[in-house]
């Protein structure tokens, strides 16, 4: 998901939890599109300018994650691919993939809600963001709605064991 323009923080002072929302909601979105309900914003002086949700199977792209789908149309909203200054904002911890990604962008913060027991790279299997000798580094605080993130993709999960049996 893209979108065409930045859009401007609705009101001063709003923080994390607001932009957790924003990608929740766009979390939503895939889920209605039959994808594992993932969503991610970015951000850049309390605007958005980018957006995404997975969409892998869909686009039929294993690279299309919420990370990249958002980080893509931050590059292609500020026109640069670097995001220096710029912070994600992703309902679950990033892959090794979208960590790369994401040093590669120069995000200075990555703020995720639910963890990733099995493929998460801020410590739930390795510390990829921890690693000294990347050139890049960016600050991550895990955590963030953890609870609603965790228990929509708890959900999803559970419907589709339900429809396989």
């Amino acid at each position: 998901m893209t979108s065409e323009k930045p859009i401007d923080l609705p009101a001063p002072g709003l923080g994390d939890e607001y932009f957790m929302r924003e990608a929740i909601s766009l979390a939503r979105a895939a889920e209605c599109l039959g994808e594992v309900p993932v969503g991610a914003v970015v951000v850049l002086d309390g605007r958005i300018v980018g957006r995404g949700f997975n969409s892998p199977i869909g686009e039929h792209d294993p690279t299309a994650h919420a990370e990249i789908a958002a980080l893509r149309d931050a590059a292609r909203n500020l026109g640069n691919y670097r995001l220096p200054g710029c912070e994600l904002y992703v309902t679950l911890e990033p892959c090794a993939m979208c960590a790369g990604a994401i040093m590669h962008a120069r995000i200075s913060r990555v703020i995720y809600g639910a963890r990733d027991p099995k493929t998460g790279v801020h410590g739930s299997v390795v510390d990829l963001f921890g690693v000294e000798r990347l050139n890049h580094h960016a600050s991550v605080a895990g955590g963030i709605l953890a609870d609603e993130c965790s228990a929509m993709l708890s959900a999803f999960f559970a419907g589709r064991r339900r429809k396989a049996q």
